[in-house]
């Protein structure tokens, strides 16, 4: 057996095939973003180098930054105690969110209030060639 194989035999995908995974900045340790990947994006993202995931709203793979350019190289990727989460090492190039962000992560609690805490880099539009 091999490394995929290995791998891919300790993922526990939930009851609809998904795992969840979250992308970290490999140099900065920024968390970037959260998806769901499947065995076939898990598949890809191994073998092409470049992060793939699973859309539950479109039911189809979805290549990071297909329509948007703005991608993640994979640099590695974990696997937690239970085989049920994945972290994503990578290199992203640009922003992660659909909102513009450089993080998804981008509100927080605090005093008792939820407020932005990073602003957008670029508008969703540019980002996706509607402007």
């Amino acid at each position: 057996m091999n490394a995929h194989t290995d791998l891919l035999a300790a993922l526990s995908f939930d009851a609809n095939g998904l795992v969840a995974a979250i992308a970290q900045q490999h140099d900065s340790g920024e968390i970037l973003m959260m998806a769901w990947m499947n065995r076939e994006a898990v598949e890809e993202t191994l073998r092409t180098g470049q992060v793939c995931y699973y859309s539950r709203s479109r039911a189809k793979l979805w290549r990071k930054g297909e329509s948007s350019g703005q991608t993640q190289k994979l640099i590695e990727l974990r696997i937690d105690c239970d085989g049920d989460a994945l972290l994503l090492l990578v290199d992203q190039t640009g922003v992660a969110c659909h909102t513009g962000r450089r993080s998804c992560f981008y509100r927080a609690v605090r005093e008792d209030e939820l407020v932005e805490i990073a602003a957008p880099h670029i508008h969703p539009d540019t980002l996706y060639g509607k402007a």
